[in-house]
């Protein structure tokens, strides 16, 4: 069974957030309306570039889906 996206983002999340990817982990958690259920790209970057004001940059969002990719494939 794959994860959701913000599933796996969620193992990202710290306290004191070391890089880009955890601070997004970290906003998306607080972002109630984070589609937390979606494997879908196009929903995500749609909802991020139309809500995610918190998102520094889409290329963080890209990094964390190719992340997201790379290991969910090795899962199934």
């Amino acid at each position: 069974m794959i994860k959701s996206f913000y599933h796996f983002l969620m193992k990202y999340r710290h306290p004191n957030p070391k890089d880009a990817i955890s601070t997004f982990a970290n906003y998306a958690y607080l972002d109630h309306s984070f589609p937390k259920t979606s494997e879908d790209y196009h929903e995500l970057s749609t909802y991020l570039e139309l809500n995610g004001q918190y998102l520094q940059s889409m290329t963080v969002f890209d990094e964390a889906w190719d992340h997201y990719l790379l290991l969910e494939s090795k899962t199934i």
